[in-house]
């Protein structure tokens, strides 16, 4: 018997939904895949152009053939949701808008990925709602502070401002063939893509620039407070990540009690895409078990 094929696309799944919480009241967009009992929301990075679809395209199609129901949150300043000017924790910020979700869906308790300042958010979530987190996947993200052993800040965080700056094809090309680590599949579509992305949202960057100036530590550090972490944890991290340095996964595994780390070789800082096929065995594997 030949499989149905499952239908996804980012049209069809698009949604918006009307965030209340706290002092957020903004129009947050997302993506919502299947109709599984059990839901996977993932959070996507902070870089110019950055959506959930663009983050996690190789990623929704083995969770929904799983029986998983799949969120992808744009967090508020990035792609269809609103704009935003961030003077204080980015982090914090981003787990109120996903909290404010989950409300307006009905939602108790999801599993959260999240893809480096989406891990960074996911982490921020979990301490402030122990009870909705089923699992946690932190990929090249989860918390702030200084690496010992990397200069700060990073060669691909500097790059990426560079980029919020000056937003072009070359700036974005520099960036991206240090993001991952063999830039052989990165085509001048996926290139084109990501930059109409950016200059379609050209008030996403300005914000974002302004919000640096604001507060140039937008994703605080929470090693302290990482023990108060119950959720079983999954850390992810490329050994050649130039943006988010491995020491910072060590530190997540350290201070999360029930956490497991693992390291893809030959891996920049998105390894959801650069190792997609072990990547989802991965998760799946760990989501149920």
């Amino acid at each position: 018997m030949t499989a149905t094929p499952i239908d996804i696309s980012e049209a069809s799944s698009s949604r918006f939904a009307r965030i209340r919480e706290g002092e957020l009241d903004l129009q947050l967009h997302y993506n919502d895949l299947g109709e599984g009992t059990e839901t996977v929301v993932m959070l996507h990075g902070s870089g110019p152009g950055a959506s959930g679809w663009a983050n996690f395209s190789r990623n929704i199609e083995p969770l929904l053939a799983a029986g998983y129901r799949v969120l992808l949150m744009d967090c508020p300043g990035w792609s269809k949701s609103d704009p935003i000017v961030c003077a204080g924790s980015r982090s914090d910020l981003n787990a109120s808008a996903l909290k404010g979700l989950l409300d307006v869906l009905g939602l108790e308790r999801v599993h959260v990925l999240g893809n480096s300042m989406g891990g960074h958010s996911a982490v921020a979530f979990a301490l402030a709602n122990p009870p909705r987190v089923g699992k946690l996947v932190l990929m090249g993200g989860g918390t702030g502070g200084a690496s010992p052993f990397v200069p700060m800040p990073t060669e691909g965080i500097k790059l990426l401002q560079e980029l919020y700056r000056e937003p072009s094809i070359d700036n974005l090309k520099t960036m991206m063939n240090v993001f991952v680590y063999d830039s052989a599949d990165l085509t001048e579509a996926l290139f084109q893509t990501r930059l109409d992305n950016m200059l379609s949202r050209r008030e996403h960057l300005d914000n974002f620039v302004q919000s640096l100036a604001l507060n140039p530590k937008q994703f605080p550090d929470f090693s302290p407070r990482l023990g108060e972490i119950k959720a079983q944890t999954l850390i992810v991290w490329g050994r050649n990540d130039r943006f988010v340095p491995l020491d910072t996964g060590l530190r997540l595994l350290a201070g999360i009690p029930n956490s497991a780390l693992h390291v893809f070789n030959n891996c920049g800082h998105w390894a959801q895409w650069e190792h997609a096929e072990a990547f989802n065995r991965l998760v799946l594997d760990f989501l149920s078990h």
